[in-house]
């Protein structure tokens, strides 16, 4: 559990600012609820409004006359700006309901103030959408960074920061209306999900443009677009057969944030007594792994969960009850209203572990087909699988959270194809991280990824070898996991390899930007090696749509021999084979060690090249690379792989 210490002199301030709210009586102000509206007929009956206003505490709400509505209770916090109002809505109808605002101390003097809230029907399918899965891509979009379709938002006079397209680590303009300008050439790509970076309000000073800090959690950041924008985008995406997964984060928030001026309570952050006596702040150890070890020690663990990660990202604290409903409150409220099809959980680990169970079931109990990733970067798969539903911990922990990013997966293959072959270096262990999937509850619910905002560049990783990067490609997007592409990777956009380099990481997307010199939606002026990344994954993506076998298949692999590694992807009467050669010299593969997979099958048709041909006792691979086979029983038209 989180706790925080207070000495005698905050403790003593409390008191005073109670006293405070039973003395003032306000005269006019405006009073403002969060959740902004809600839906009649949600799982979940309990709505508890944060309501927002001057001196509001030394008021007392009362319902008028409403239908299957009832007030449950009203709190008090040691903030004389913040009330905690719960309404039970089980039996409400869709209305608008009329709260009033009494003077505490003379509840029979009229109202003082009064709110209108909104109950919106819900539509006949929100519970039953369907989630990201196996059959989806997903593309990852940094959205400062990808398209510029509205250069009139590029600056907003209420927000700090403006646009500065030369510094690496400013704002440089993309927004909304240039990811839905995009939106017919990422389905042609063979796109089925975005996954796009925060898009919610970061009023920073500087380095705002990630979306991590956010500053206001029911507001999209006006220079991206309206709350409106956001909606139409889902919908437009939506008619093209693309869901879009939000990126939440519930761990961290931005120092921005008018919060941090005037605390809901007193346990609104960790360290929050800290910060009002202007003593040194903790911050995060990074320890992931305190959370589940039966030896770490209790102050390890709260410095992991507890510490800020940096000065403009103060840490939430999740054991406040009331902020720990606001943050679950709002995850269902942006998929209700927007209509999204997934979640993007950012941090995962660092927030309150019990927290993330009531978070997760929260949400999955609302919407038990939808689906959720959660980010836990670490190399360890026993590590990562303690987050997944489904996972039987020693300790008896329990998520509900369907999927969680595979790190381990990613990095081993990074590592793999780029290192030299030999008896446990190179493929070898690719093919033995497989192995670990035994200690997830359901391995094939994870995301396998390339590379994201966080990662280098994959063309740059593998060395600008394209053979290497189509191999890469292929195994993550025929792989038995939900696969992810970073934007970009389809026309082979680079960065550093040493050590982070995110402003550079997360560059403008090629023709996001009036007058770029090269454009991948048009295809002007790009290489010839940017060419044919894009039309080999095009390809890929586009295959896989209507491949049960990458789908919903088995997986059986064997052992990498002499720098080629193969495995099989089965479903039905569709069989996949993947060969993946380091070899730059021509290698003749024998095919009698695949026997038991091959079977009756006689012919092969390259899916990549579009060729056809009988299969006999060995293929001949002529250069580094992958080849992608779908077997067959019929007789088809010969000709040389």
């Amino acid at each position: 559990m989180k706790k925080l210490t207070f000495t005698v002199a905050t403790t003593l301030l409390m008191s005073a600012m109670n006293l405070a709210i039973a003395a003032q009586s306000p005269s006019s102000f405006t009073i403002n609820a969060e959740p902004m509206f809600w839906w009649a007929g949600m799982e979940n009956s309990q709505l508890e409004l944060l309501i927002e206003g001057d001196n509001v505490a030394a008021l007392t709400p009362k319902l008028s006359q409403q239908q299957g509505i009832t007030l449950v209770k009203t709190e008090r916090s040691t903030s004389p700006n913040h009330l905690f109002v719960t309404l039970d809505l089980h039996q409400a109808q869709p209305q608008t309901l009329t709260i009033d605002f009494y003077e505490l101390n003379n509840p029979k003097k009229p109202a003082t103030a009064t709110l209108a809230y909104q109950l919106k029907p819900r539509t006949s399918d929100s519970k039953q959408r369907q989630g990201f899965s196996n059959k989806d891509v997903i593309y990852l979009i940094t959205p400062d960074r990808f398209a510029n379709g509205n250069p009139d938002n590029d600056n907003h006079t209420t927000m700090l920061e403006k646009v500065n397209r030369s510094d690496k680590d400013g704002r440089h303009g993309g927004d909304i209306q240039g990811i839905i300008e995009a939106l017919p050439y990422l389905a042609d790509l063979g796109v089925t999900q975005l996954w796009i970076n925060p898009l919610l309000e970061n009023n920073q000073e500087k380095y705002s443009y990630h979306g991590y800090s956010i500053t206001n959690f029911y507001r999209i950041d006006p220079r991206f677009g309206s709350n409106q924008d956001y909606v139409n985008l889902v919908q437009q995406a939506n008619k093209l057969g693309i869901g879009v997964i939000k990126d939440i984060v519930v761990n961290h928030m931005g120092s921005g944030h008018p919060w941090m001026t005037n605390f809901p309570s007193a346990t609104w952050v960790n360290g929050q007594a800290s910060l009002q006596q202007q003593l040194p702040l903790d911050f995060t150890n990074h320890r992931r792994t305190t959370v589940q070890d039966p030896y770490a020690a209790s102050t390890d663990t709260q410095a992991f969960s507890d510490g800020w990660f940096t000065d403009t990202m103060p840490d939430m604290n999740q054991t406040d009850p009331h902020f720990a409903t606001y943050l679950i409150q709002n995850s269902i409220w942006w998929v209700e209203y927007a209509g999204l099809s997934g979640i993007r959980e950012d941090t995962y680990s660092y927030a309150d572990k019990a927290f993330l169970t009531q978070w997760s079931k929260a949400i999955m109990t609302e919407y038990p087909k939808f689906n959720i990733v959660g980010e836990e970067w670490s190399p360890n798969p026993i590590t990562v699988s303690y987050w997944q539903a489904g996972k039987h911990n020693k300790d008896g922990y329990v998520s509900h959270v369907p999927s969680m990013m595979d790190f381990p997966l990613y990095e081993k293959l990074i590592a793999s194809l780029t290192q030299v072959e030999g008896w446990d270096t190179g493929l070898v262990n690719l093919y033995e991280m497989l192995a670990n999937d035994v200690v997830y509850a359901e391995p094939t619910q994870l995301v396998l990824f390339e590379g994201n905002h966080d990662t280098n560049r994959l063309y740059s990783l593998m060395n600008e070898d394209l053979a290497l990067f189509k191999m890469a490609m292929a195994y993550v997007l025929t792989s038995n996991r939900i696969p992810q592409i970073f934007y970009g990777t389809e026309v082979l956009m680079t960065s550093p390899t040493k050590d982070r380099n995110d402003g550079l990481v997360r560059s403008d997307f090629p023709g996001g930007w009036q007058g770029d010199s090269q454009n991948a939606i048009t295809g002007d002026n790009l290489s010839p090696a940017q060419i044919e990344a894009q039309h080999f994954i095009k390809t890929l993506l586009n295959y896989r749509k209507h491949s049960d076998a990458i789908i919903n298949g088995t997986l059986s692999h064997y052992a990498p021999q002499d720098g080629v590694y193969v495995q099989f992807r089965q479903a039905g009467d569709e069989t996949l084979m993947s060969i993946y050669n380091k070899n730059s010299a021509p290698v003749n593969l024998a095919l009698g060690r695949f026997a038991e997979h091959i079977g009756k099958h006689t012919q092969a048709s390259n899916i990549l090249e579009h060729t056809e041909f009988d299969l006999n006792d060995s293929i001949s691979l002529t250069k580094k690379g992958v080849t992608l086979l779908k077997l067959s029983t019929l007789k088809l038209s010969t000709h040389k792989p």
